[in-house]
């Protein structure tokens, strides 16, 4: 089984059988090995577009990039994640942090320089040496023994700030080192200050260089306390207004609204909020380590149908080049003709528009380049990632869903997820169907002599309503039958078709949590079931 990935491929073996089941993580890099990088090698699409992928690009942990303006809480965010300080951080009003830190699992404490962690082989970073000193000088990892970096790794990133003297002044194209972490990163999480929603132009050509990666970003909108609810309208809505015109995407991003900092909330009006936002976001970033094999084959995917595109464009400005004279004024024909190349390629080859690279930044690119050393289209090279993409990743797929059967479920655990997780505050605890969990008494006899009464009006026989009878009074809710006939199923206990006061009584706590804005549960919870019918309900149980 999945025998066609080899053995060398970084797989195991399980079991003792003949059949080599490989790992997701292994197969992708075998793939990667022998169909796709043949393809990038032979058109220079690492010259062009993305550098070559390694053993640790496939095998490290998920990462999550945080990009954001200075003082929206970068900084503080991971510190509310981690609950503890990491080596290297520097909090402020001011824009303190002014370098990239990795921060990532270690036995202990302490920091990587820029210059060595491009060199290690184990860290996924060794291709940003191409950045050059004035980067590496201002790039770190910074190692912590931390429960939640068992699972994930968190890249902080400079403060952006506005202004030409700024981005002169980095030394280094910030705006690429974006991009470069963007393709590798499983999360990009956009911070904004509900004081502070102007996006600079820095920002503006920093959310731009994420191109291509629009499901990796969520947007969290920080110190959310600092205003009240009807500021924080009119914030939200000029964020959404500021982002539209930044992101050209139908699509609304996600907007994560609160305050990460362990700090008492200046304004408690939006405490609820806060804390369904919160929970939320957590649930996201939780998930990353179980989505990681998906999110790496999805963006091998990507480059493979990237590296296609490229390779055709290449082939193409090789094929009309002039064999002897009037090269150059064929190359700034070709280079000034490429939007028209681009459409002839899409009909030749079928391909869409939004496979194809930025026509301004492949024209910079190509100035630069001899087209005499370009090389002709080779199909062979073509076909095999055309049958990786067409049968080989297929049976990967496959594969990750066995392994998710086979392996248990990783989340990230630790830090500030642990808070969130169990006890009386987590999250919903003691709210919607959650409430009267951990009382002796039934949660609905509060509300029983309320619910009584309208029970007699209703001309009960024999101690109980018929369903015709309850459904006159259930249906003045105004809940829809696919939710009323939910609440039915769940107060009829002993399934006769009628309800007698404990029943009606419980029907009418259901729809008072559904108007409440809470979910129903899937099956009766204990605490719920009638008194008088507890000991049948359980043995039918």
């Amino acid at each position: 089984m999945f025998s066609w990935l080899g053995k060398q491929g970084g797989g195991r073996e399980r079991g003792g059988g003949g059949d080599v089941v490989q790992t997701v993580t292994g197969g992708l890099r075998d793939l990667y090995l022998r169909k796709l990088l043949p393809l990038e090698e032979h058109y220079r699409f690492h010259d062009f577009h993305s550098p070559a992928l390694e053993e640790a690009d496939f095998e490290n942990k998920p990462m999550v990039l945080l990009v954001g303006q200075y003082s929206t809480g970068k900084t503080t965010f991971i510190r509310y994640l981690l609950e503890q300080d990491f080596p290297g951080m520097r909090i402020g009003p001011e824009p303190t942090t002014d370098s990239f830190i990795a921060v990532m699992y270690g036995d202990s404490e302490g920091n990587i320089p820029g210059n060595a962690l491009v060199v290690d082989p184990k860290k996924p970073f060794r291709k940003l040496s191409r950045f050059g000193n004035a980067f590496l000088n201002r790039f770190m990892c910074s190692q912590l023994p931390n429960q939640v970096l068992k699972s994930i790794s968190i890249i902080d990133s400079p403060g952006i700030l506005s202004g030409e003297k700024q981005r002169i002044s980095r030394g280094y194209d910030f705006c690429q080192v974006l991009q470069w972490f963007a393709e590798r990163v499983d999360r990009i999480i956009l911070l904004f200050d509900a004081h502070k929603l102007d996006i600079s132009d820095e920002f503006s050509e920093a959310i731009k260089s994420f191109r291509g990666q629009d499901d990796k970003i969520r947007v969290v909108l920080n110190k959310a306390d600092q205003v009240d609810t009807q500021q924080l309208m009119r914030v939200y809505g000029a964020l959404m207004w500021s982002l539209g015109k930044v992101i050209n995407t139908p699509e609304v991003l996600r907007v994560y609204i609160g305050s990460f900092w362990a700090h008492p909330l200046r304004n408690t009006e939006n405490r609820r909020l806060f804390e369904a936002e919160a929970q939320d976001l957590f649930k996201d970033i939780q998930s990353l380590p179980q989505k990681a094999a998906v999110r790496k084959l999805n963006d091998l995917i990507k480059r493979a149908r990237l590296a296609k595109v490229h390779a055709y464009i290449i082939s193409y400005l090789k094929k009309e080049m002039p064999s002897v004279f009037g090269k150059e004024n064929k190359k700034k024909e070709l280079i000034s003709r490429l939007p028209e190349i681009y459409i002839q390629l899409q009909r030749e080859y079928h391909i869409s528009a939004g496979d194809f690279p930025e026509v301004k930044k492949m024209q910079e690119l190509l100035e630069t380049c001899d087209f005499t050393k370009f090389h002709s289209l080779k199909p062979k090279l073509i076909e095999a990632v055309d049958n990786m993409l067409a049968n080989k990743i297929a049976s990967l797929m496959s594969l990750i869903r066995q392994e998710e059967i086979n392996m248990p479920t990783e989340i990230v655990q630790g830090g500030a997820f642990d808070g969130t997780m169990a006890g009386p505050f987590g999250h919903g605890y003691g709210e919607g169907a959650k409430e009267g969990a951990d009382e002796d008494e039934w949660v609905v006899a509060k509300d029983k002599p309320a619910y009584d009464e309208i029970f007699y009006t209703l001309s009960p026989i024999n101690g109980k309503i018929s369903g015709i009878s309850a459904k006159k009074e259930m249906v003045t809710s105004k809940l829809p039958n696919s939710v009323l006939g939910k609440i039915w199923k769940l107060s009829d206990c002993d399934g006769d078709g009628m309800l007698d006061d404990e029943e009606f009584a419980l029907a009418k706590h259901l729809i008072k949590i559904k108007l409440d804005g809470y979910e129903l549960p899937g099956t009766l919870p204990s605490h719920l079931v009638p008194p008088s019918h507890r000991k049948p309900f359980q043995t039918a149980e």
